[in-house]
């Protein structure tokens, strides 16, 4: 008896025990997972880890790992492999935009920095999806993102994609030319019997279910042979998801629309008829929506006009034309073509200030003394009649010899503009003036050069009188006055909001390399030491890499009905309101003036807000586009120069490469640090140099150097140089 209590003890303390060692191990287990969320741990590894390398040990681990799996703490990641359930875990909802290293961000609203997933945990996420995302690690330092995976698509974005079919037998294989879409599509020869090899076509993804090896789609357009100029520029617009054409119900909607002035417009409107007007563009426009008009209204007194197309007469709300311009957002702006945000019966017909043509205008009229003070103010519709179209050159021709047609008042004009301009930087205004290259291009679109479009005093001057419009209309909608009170109303604003003072500090390092100081930290004086830093490198190699990081260390310009002011501009209140053919903003703020100034009710701040947010996302998308489109030509004009060698500087660095912008042309290619012959080189961020291992050579931004030209993908959009010698 005595020994079989003895037993049952010696079995209750074991048992005991066992249960003891086993929470232990069970606890420092869940530990590690959850100190590692996003690790994935083999049984080996928390059999060791947990001091269990006992056979008895290993089975104690794999019994605490079916319990977890049970109580769903953690999952099966394979054969003898665990990681923490996701269900452990906080899960957000975001879009996610993938890398072309076949990793992603996903951007959550809730959190500050987007979230950065490995590539083997998207999910068979595309750009553009929306997504279900888990945080698996924090930022680990600061500047640093979180660590997520992506749990589960919520919704696929119906992005477009574009590639070159090649075909067997039975298939057709799409090469996408975007990286961020990195596997071979596969489409069926009998359901797309119009498909050749070599064509350019447009596709969509369909589905991408876990497991499947490649995704499944459909092909929504072939635009034709590949390398054709028309192929790839439209090739380019479905990329971003962008029109190439307008649906033959827009045109005839916009064909329709009358061109009649009635007898009630020109009783409705202030006539500007007989009052001196002209229109200042470039020579190749086609479309003319502003235009100046001017007359002395005593000594040293005169009254100008900025005289904008009424497009909002012609576009009524609800109509057709109206919903496709409000979609497109922006007009777009390629290398070869402009794909306009109306049609061309509008833009370049009706709403086209065309000389010798009654037109009819939105106006701003100010009274300016010889100091370019505005006295006075007037908004309102107008009838016009322009009386000569100049080009800036011609402009130009009558600033510098005032000689010509309209020479005294372009030049009484050119002295306010250039006193507004000179008051704009006194009070703040940030100086950028990078040159603009545009290509040479022949009939065939085919580049066969480059050049500089140089801004002189005539472009200037359109420029300041263009800004003085668009202040005085954002400060005169701002504000309703209520029985000696200001009240605000809703308004679309432009802004750009204050340097972040991460990126100055970045920046303050840099140009610190070359030994510039700059120790503004915020407010104006950020704005004043970069004009002044702009003007100290000019002319010198690292000009264009220091203009360059200049300005990535600005915010970035938007549009929305929170007013914060306009930083690069030190302007208090700004808007757009002078170019309503292009930008549908302009349209939202015609009718918001006219309403205004009609004393009607005050805009719904929530709708314009949305409207805002879509037209600054446009507006993106189309400057991606029109970029795009110059590195296409870049690549095709650097196609037949492949051995030559050229003289450039460095314009920037990567891990993988310098980047050199040639010095004749400013087109820009990589030579990647693995190419780079005598050494082993490495990018030294903290210093923004990069080294050679061996030879302690030194290599940084502005550097000028020799390079052989490699090769060129069309397809990629890119040119590879190889690094030659160094001037230094």
């Amino acid at each position: 008896m005595r020994q079989t209590k003895k037993r049952e003890s010696r079995r209750v303390k074991s048992e005991q025990k066992h249960r003891d060692t086993k929470s232990i191990r069970s606890a420092f287990i869940i530990n590690m997972f959850r100190e590692f969320p996003d690790r994935v741990f083999t049984l080996k590894h928390l059999v060791s880890a947990s001091g269990g390398n006992s056979r008895e040990g290993r089975y104690m681990v794999k019994d605490i790992l079916e319990d977890l799996i049970a109580q769903e703490v953690v999952i099966a990641a394979g054969r003898d492999k665990y990681q923490l359930s996701f269900a452990q875990l906080p899960h957000y909802e975001g879009v996610v935009e993938i890398l072309n290293s076949g990793a992603a961000y996903v951007k959550v609203e809730e959190l500050e920095r987007e979230i950065y997933v490995n590539p083997r945990a998207t999910a068979c996420a595309l750009d553009g999806d929306r997504v279900e995302v888990v945080l698996q690690r924090e930022p680990q330092r600061e500047g640093d993102n979180p660590e997520g995976a992506i749990v589960s698509i919520i919704k696929r974005s119906g992005k477009q994609y574009v590639g070159v079919a090649e075909l067997s037998r039975s298939a057709i294989f799409v090469r996408p030319d975007s990286r961020k879409l990195q596997m071979d599509i596969f489409f069926s020869r009998k359901e797309y019997p119009g498909v050749k090899d070599g064509d350019k076509v447009v596709f969509r993804i369909t589905d991408w279910r876990e497991g499947d090896r490649s995704p499944r789609g459909v092909i929504v357009d072939v635009l034709g042979r590949v390398g054709e100029n028309d192929t790839e520029m439209h090739a380019i617009l479905a990329e971003y998801d962008l029109p190439y054409k307008f649906e033959q119900e827009v045109e005839d909607a916009a064909n329709a629309i009358s061109a009649e002035i009635t007898p009630q417009d020109y009783a409705e409107r202030r006539d500007f008829r007989d009052v001196t007007t002209f229109t200042i563009d470039p020579a190749d426009a086609k479309d003319f929506d502003d235009a100046l008009s001017i007359r002395k209204v005593e000594d040293g007194l005169w009254e100008v006009g900025v005289h904008i197309a009424d497009v909002t007469h012609y576009v009524r709300p609800g109509s057709i034309v109206e919903s496709e311009a409000q979609e497109r957002g922006t007009s777009v702006y390629l290398v070869d073509r402009t794909v306009p945000m109306l049609p061309e019966r509008l833009c370049n017909e009706l709403c086209s200030l065309r000389p010798n043509e009654e037109k009819l205008a939105f106006s701003a009229v100010f009274v300016l003394n010889e100091n370019a003070d505005v006295l006075d103010e007037w908004f309102g519709r107008t009838v016009i009649y322009s009386d000569r179209r100049f080009t800036y050159a011609e402009a130009q021709a009558r600033i510098e010899t005032g000689v010509g047609d309209f020479s005294e008042e372009i030049n009484v004009l050119n002295d306010l503009a250039q006193k507004m301009r000179r008051n704009r930087f006194k009070n703040g205004a940030v100086s950028f003036e990078r040159a603009e290259f545009k290509f040479i291009l022949d009939e065939k679109g085919k580049p066969l050069g480059v050049y500089t479009k140089e801004q002189k005093e005539s472009n200037q001057l359109i420029e300041e009188f263009m800004l003085l419009a668009n202040r005085k209309v954002a400060e005169w909608c701002t504000y309703k006055e209520i029985k000696g009170k200001k009240v605000q109303r809703p308004m679309v604003y432009r802004v750009h909001d204050e340097p972040n003072e991460e990126k100055l500090t970045r920046f303050r390092d840099f140009v610190l390399k070359f030994g510039y100081q700059f120790k503004a930290t915020k407010g104006r004086s950020v704005a004043k030491a970069i004009n002044k830093l702009v003007t100290e490198v000019k002319g010198r190699p690292e000009e264009n890499a220091v203009q360059a990081l200049a300005v990535r260390s600005m915010a970035k310009a938007l549009y929305t009905t929170d007013n914060v002011g306009h930083y690069g501009l030190a302007f208090k209140y700004y808007t757009h309101f002078t170019s309503p053919i292009r930008r549908y903003p302009d349209m939202m703020v015609h009718r918001l003036l006219a309403n205004y100034l009609a004393d009607g009710k005050n805009g719904d701040k929530r709708a314009l807000e949305a409207q805002c947010v879509y037209a600054s996302e446009r507006e993106i998308v189309a400057s991606e586009a029109e970029r795009a489109s110059i590195k296409y030509k870049m690549v095709e004009f650097m196609q037949d120069k492949i051995g030559q060698m050229f003289k450039g500087h460095v314009s920037g660095m990567s891990e993988w490469g310098i980047y050199v912008e040639l010095n004749d042309t400013h087109i820009e290619g990589m030579a990647f640090l693995r190419d780079i012959e005598g050494d082993f080189y490495m990018y030294d961020e903290a210093r923004f140099e990069v080294v050679g291992r061996a030879s302690g050579r030194r290599i940084a931004f502005g550097d000028e150097v020799w390079v052989r030209v490699k090769g060129v993908d069309m397809r990629r959009r890119t040119i590879d140089f190889e690094l030659i010698v160094s001037a230094k």
